[in-house]
């Protein structure tokens, strides 16, 4: 009859089992310890093999970010001084104006351009039914908390349209909002914190490289 095995015994097993050196290089490990034939997710081994999996993925995931992320130019950040549609067009100056414009709660201006541009591309008739309503009800509704400053005659003009969507049909307003955010927003955009400070940053990575 095989001797049973105390609990303090199972015990010293693992812990030895643990502490081992690890294999030579090339040498198969088992994927199972000596008291889990199983390779149940309980066993000490298996949870340690996938913790270091899951460090192993958020650090490869770390790495792709840190390699995706890019910084505008000092040229680059110059130049949306001189064109606010230059800045509009740049991905990292639309980023920085949208940042100023939450702080001073308008950002749905910009988001409710931006959902106008990607309209306007559209072709399939059913997407852009799906998408015209969708603006309407986040931007344009009386219900909607994100409501944009239209003037009345485009807003009707919107209702009007709603039975037959379009891609073009918030052109006008788009217009609008541009110009509100040109006239408006981008001037106090330039003497804000937010891009002086990115602007000051800039210069300081020139002069260091």
């Amino acid at each position: 009859m095989p001797r049973s095995v105390s609990g303090v015994e199972m015990r010293k097993r693992q812990a030895a089992h643990i502490e081992a050196p690890p294999q030579a290089p090339g040498q198969p490990r088992p994927n199972t310890c000596c008291l889990c034939w199983c390779g149940c997710c309980k066993c000490l081994w298996n949870e340690d093999r996938m913790e270091r999996s899951e460090r192993q993925t958020c650090t490869k995931m770390d790495s792709i970010e840190t390699a995706e992320e890019q910084h505008p130019s000092l040229d680059e950040v110059l130049s949306w001084a001189r064109s606010f549609e230059m800045m509009l067009r740049s991905l990292e100056g639309r980023e920085i104006f949208r940042e100023f414009l939450r702080s001073e709660y308008s950002e749905d201006n910009l988001l409710f351009w931006l959902a106008c541009e990607e309209l306007k591309k559209e072709t399939n008739p059913s997407v852009v039914d799906e998408k015209a309503r969708i603006i309407y009800e986040d931007y344009v509704s009386i219900l909607s908390p994100k409501e944009v400053s239209l003037d009345s005659r485009v807003r009707e003009g919107i209702n009007q349209s709603l039975a037959e969507p379009s891609n073009l049909m918030y052109e006008e307003a788009q217009l609008q909002i541009y110009t509100l955010m040109h006239r408006d927003s981008f001037p106090r955009f330039l003497n804000s914190s937010v891009y002086r400070d990115l602007l000051a940053n800039r210069r300081r990575t020139c002069l260091d490289t």
